[in-house]
């Protein structure tokens, strides 16, 4: 997949558009907690600015759902993006305005503008065309570098691609790296090629799943998707988190792991709780002895040894969603130990996105993976074989 290229783009002097993915986690006092994205979108905006152009930037934070709400304002963002690029960062008091549009319109080359938070706006997650033409208007090139959202079909993302033409719009830098590597992982991995697979249910990752199924050579089950799979096989899950509406899928994915030569696994032994807290009462326990009203809230160590070993040769991990309830201490062991052995392998490593993401940052780890990818359920869709909106009409022709 070739995407159009931001440095065949005659930039310089103009007014270039950016749609970064700023939607970064927060703490309860309003301060970011990881500016992972922001700092992932400066080769772009570095590059823009180089030539001399002045800079629009946008992106949503949270889901205000149309209403302007004080806690996404993008304040935090502008603020930390002013310190990152070392210079002045205005931010516009609205999204199409009369500030945002007076600004955008007086904005002189090397400036910076951040329009406020896009999700403001009622009409960016119904693509509005109205909206899109807006926005569209207050520049004279798009760049799209919000990975993360690129498999929605919103106003800033994909409606806006439709007022510029191939030579005004293109992939930012961290759009197209997260394209290539994802996509060359997919089509020609290292082998022996693992998936480890968590988080906390089968339906998100249910078609991905599929999809890598005749990819891979091994693939690792965790978190609270594992359940499904486990009362497919007959055992008693006690009071875990289960999608009865799935298991004849997952019965399915066994079976066609099975057809095709690829090792499936499942947690062997479980950290058990009598309720979804911190200080709830927990054992251990084997996967075959869940006790009735407990729940499975973390892989136990026995499981995490076998995942060692069958990660022990391979060339290639791709790693999405955590293997238990990470956030807190009690249960996040299994997934910690993972994270670590993955982190000190010599294979290819890849994060996919999100709560894992999230996981390795905590743990100190994230620096030791070949790659993370800043979207969540962007990769998950990428590895599901789909074309993502917002890169659809960002190919160059014939790709």
């Amino acid at each position: 997949m070739e995407l159009l290229n931001i440095k065949n783009l005659d930039l310089a002097g103009k007014k270039v558009f950016i749609r970064c993915d700023f939607n970064v986690p927060m703490d309860e006092f309003g301060n970011i907690s990881d500016d992972r994205r922001i700092r992932s979108a400066l080769s772009t905006i570095n590059y823009c600015l180089d030539q001399d152009c002045a800079v629009i930037l946008a992106s949503h934070l949270g889901r205000p759902d149309g209403q302007v709400v004080a806690k996404y304002s993008l304040v935090p963002v502008a603020r930390r993006l002013q310190h990152l690029l070392k210079r002045e960062v205005l931010l516009a008091k609205d999204v199409i305005g009369e500030d945002a549009i007076f600004n955008a319109s007086e904005l002189k080359p090397g400036g910076v503008l951040i329009l406020e938070n896009l999700r403001y706006e009622e009409g960016e997650t119904e693509n509005d065309k109205e909206l899109s033409e807006k926005l569209a208007s207050m520049a004279d090139f798009y760049i799209n570098d919000a990975f993360g959202v690129s498999h929605r079909a919103h106003s800033s993302v994909e409606g806006i691609t439709h007022f510029f033409d191939e030579k005004h719009k293109a992939a930012g830098f961290l759009l197209q790296k997260e394209i290539e590597f994802l996509g060359k992982i997919i089509q020609k991995p290292v082998r022996p090629f693992a998936a480890i697979i968590g988080g906390s249910k089968v339906s998100g990752k249910l078609e991905a799943l599929i999809n890598l199924l005749p990819r891979v050579d091994k693939v690792l089950i965790g978190g609270g998707m594992a359940f499904t799979f486990l009362k497919k096989l007959g055992y008693n899950i006690g009071a875990s988190l289960v999608e009865d509406d799935l298991l004849d899928e997952a019965g399915r994915i066994m079976d066609e792991a099975k057809k095709l030569g690829v090792k499936f696994y499942l947690p062997v032994d479980l950290v058990v709780a009598e309720k979804f807290s911190e200080d709830s009462i927990s054992k251990l326990v084997s996967a075959q002895e869940m006790p009735d009203g407990w729940m499975g809230l973390d892989i136990g160590p026995a499981t995490v040894r076998l995942y060692r070993e069958v990660l022990n040769d391979v060339q290639t991990v791709l790693w999405n969603g955590p293997m238990g309830v990470y956030e807190m201490d009690k249960f996040a062991r299994g997934s910690n130990k993972i994270a670590h052995f993955v982190a000190d392998s010599y294979a290819t490593t890849i994060v996919g996105g999100g709560d894992t993401a999230d996981l390795v940052q905590r743990i100190g780890v994230d620096d030791e993976m070949t790659f993370i990818s800043t979207g969540g359920g962007a990769s998950l869709e990428l590895l599901e074989g789909k074309i993502l909106p917002g890169v659809a009409s960002l190919m160059a022709k014939g790709s």
